[in-house]
């Protein structure tokens, strides 16, 4: 065998190795995820759609069915295929937790910018410079990351979380803000909210519901987290006056009432960091889970008994309001410890859903037989 030949064999047989590895790491990665601790109702199941999705956080599909996540920690931003391709379209950024579609655009907002990718389905290797929408946001790092979503009214919904555990702040603050998708017309179309990072609109009625985080340092079991329903513009939620609908702040409750803010539509569990929720509108899983809530719990950072961690089912009843509140899926939290945390949840174009774990790194892929 020639030195030419030799060579030539050795680097084929490398060559299969590292191929070898790869699948083999990737088998192990996948399989080092104990699912099958994952309890669902009976018909369901669920497994890993993609993975090597390094904190992947809130969800959004294009238009051709690309899966867009972004990041809190790790300032990317991805796009994973119908088939479970994973392309890394940002980089560096600073929080860029919301992602948003609308005509073929992707937008992203990080802490202080609002940019908007064209063309991105089109251009997931390559994808063309991003246009700075707007970069006058707060920078504030404390509750700074943002879910953002187009309404039903194509304007673009923005939180700005309160700066604080709890503080008494002015506009922009504890607020939603909406803006028109060139930035312009920016208001405030909710207050009293101290970090929403997940919201949908009923797909009958159209009504915004969001999460909201309560706050920490009232013990372990106050105040509750919230699902909230905003009927219309101008409504004030509570924060940081009352919370819970019921609870008066011990520091910035004096001389208040809480029948002058709007109370939740659902108590949550307190601590469980209710984050990403949707209104599932498909048609794969039985009618009773149709125009029902679906939240992904984060999990409690700071609970002496941790809770959360978990996807949890919010049912309404025929009027449109919130009736029950119950476990979806659970399993993430082990003997107190937790091996993944379910951050946002989106309904795939067969009816399935999407949820992304930021801990794991992957998103999973629940369906229904």
């Amino acid at each position: 065998m020639t030195s030419s030949v030799r060579n030539s064999y050795f680097m084929r047989v490398l060559t299969g190795c590292l191929v070898l590895v790869g699948l083999l790491s990737s088998y192990a990665s996948q399989a080092a995820l104990p699912l099958e601790k994952v309890k669902l109702p009976k018909g369901f199941s669920i497994s890993v759609f993609a993975e090597g999705v390094k904190n992947a956080r809130s969800l959004v599909l294009g238009a051709n069915g690309t899966l867009f996540v972004g990041t809190r920690t790790e300032g990317k931003v991805y796009a994973i295929t119908p088939a479970g391709k994973v392309f890394t379209i940002a980089s560096g950024l600073n929080m860029p937790n919301g992602v948003a579609f609308r005509d073929g655009a992707l937008f992203v907002a990080e802490i202080h910018r609002l940019l908007r990718f064209e063309k991105i389905e089109s251009h997931l290797e390559n994808p063309l410079p991003y246009k700075v929408i707007s970069s006058d946001f707060p920078t504030d790092r404390h509750h700074g990351w943002k879910f953002i979503a187009f309404g039903p009214d194509g304007k673009l919904y923005i939180p700005i979380g309160a700066p604080c555990n709890v503080c008494d702040v002015q506009d922009p603050y504890a607020a939603i803000l909406r803006l028109n998708a060139d930035g312009s017309g920016r208001e405030v179309f909710a207050r009293g909210i101290r970090n929403t990072v997940g919201f949908d609109w009923h797909p009958i009625t159209k009504e915004l519901w969001f999460t909201d985080n309560g706050r920490d340092l009232l013990g372990d079991d106050l105040p509750p987290d919230e699902l909230n329903r905003a009927l219309r513009p101008g409504m004030h939620f509570g924060f940081p006056f009352c919370h819970g609908g019921d609870l008066l702040d011990p520091s910035f409750g004096l001389n208040k009432n809480c029948s002058d803010f709007i109370a939740p539509e659902m108590k949550l569990g307190a601590h469980v960091a209710a984050i990403g929720m949707r209104f599932y509108s498909g048609q794969l899983f039985p009618a009773e889970y149709r125009n029902q809530v679906i939240i992904a719990e984060h999990g409690s950072w700071n609970r002496s008994t941790p809770s959360g961690y978990r996807l949890t089912l919010v049912k309404l009843d025929t009027d449109g309001r919130a009736k029950s509140y119950g476990v979806f899926a659970e399993g993430w939290l082990q003997d107190g410890r937790a091996w993944g945390r379910p951050a946002d949840v989106v309904v795939a174009v067969d009816g399935s859903l999407f949820v992304s774990d930021d801990l794991a790194g992957v998103v999973y892929r629940i369906t229904y037989h």
